[in-house]
C-alpha cells in the first residue's frame, strides 16, 4: 500500500510542478483578467471580454492562433505586430494569449537575428523557384522577408505543435497511471485484488 501511495504521490507532484510551470510562463501575457493593463489590446478590453474563443485553450482555438504567431512574429511587422495579432485572434477565433505571446520571439534582442535568418531563407527560397523576385532589389529583398518568415514561421509553428502534442500525450498517460494507481488504493484498502493495469 505504501509503494502504491508513494508512486501516487509522485505523479501528484508532477503534474503539480507542470501546472506551475505553465502558470508561471503565462503570467506576463494577457489573460481576461488583466487584459485592460496592455497598451493597445486595453482600448478593446470590453469587446475581448465578451468573446470566449480568445482565452479558450481548446485545440481548435489554439492551433490556428499558434501557426499564425509564429508566421506573424517572424514577418516584417515588428512593431505593429501585436494589434495585428489582437485583429487576427478575432478573425481566426484563436487564442490571444497564444498569438500575443508568440510576438514576443522578436523583441529588440532577437529582431535582427531573426529578420537575418528569414531573409537568408527567403533569398535561397526565390533563388531555387524563382518565385518573388520583385522589379527592383528592394522588392526582392521585402519578398526574401515575406517568403522566409512565412515558411520559418510555419517549420517553427510545426515544431511548437509537436512538443505540444508530446507534452499532452504525458499529461494523458500520467493522468491515466494516477487513475489506475487511485483504483489500486481503493481495492487494497476493500482487500480486494489490484484492478488490470491499463
Amino acid at each position: 500500500m505504501t509503494r502504491v501511495r508513494d508512486e501516487l504521490d509522485r505523479h501528484h507532484r508532477t503534474l503539480k510542478q507542470r501546472r506551475g510551470w505553465l502558470r508561471k510562463l503565462l503570467r506576463p501575457l494577457p489573460r481576461r483578467a488583466n487584459v485592460s493593463r496592455y497598451p493597445v489590446i486595453k482600448w478593446f478590453a470590453g469587446m475581448a471580454r465578451r468573446l470566449p474563443f480568445l482565452w479558450s485553450f481548446r485545440a481548435q482555438h489554439v492551433l490556428p492562433a499558434l501557426y499564425l504567431g509564429c508566421v506573424l512574429s517572424l514577418l516584417p511587422v515588428y512593431g505593429i505586430q501585436f494589434g495585428l495579432a489582437l485583429v487576427f485572434a478575432v478573425l481566426v477565433r484563436g487564442n490571444i494569449t497564444v498569438l500575443m505571446g508568440l510576438q514576443l520571439i522578436t523583441n529588440p534582442f532577437t529582431a535582427v537575428p531573426a529578420y537575418i535568418v528569414t531573409y537568408k531563407v527567403g533569398m535561397y527560397l526565390i533563388a531555387i523557384t524563382g518565385i518573388g523576385h520583385g522589379m527592383s532589389v528592394w522588392g526582392t529583398r521585402v519578398n526574401a522577408l515575406v517568403i522566409g518568415g512565412v515558411v520559418f514561421g510555419i517549420v517553427l509553428a510545426s515544431l511548437i505543435h509537436l512538443l505540444w502534442l508530446l507534452g499532452a500525450w504525458e499529461v494523458r498517460r500520467i493522468r491515466a497511471r494516477v487513475h489506475y494507481l487511485r483504483e489500486a488504493l481503493a481495492a487494497e484498502a476493500a482487500g480486494l485484488p489490484p484492478p488490470p493495469k491499463p
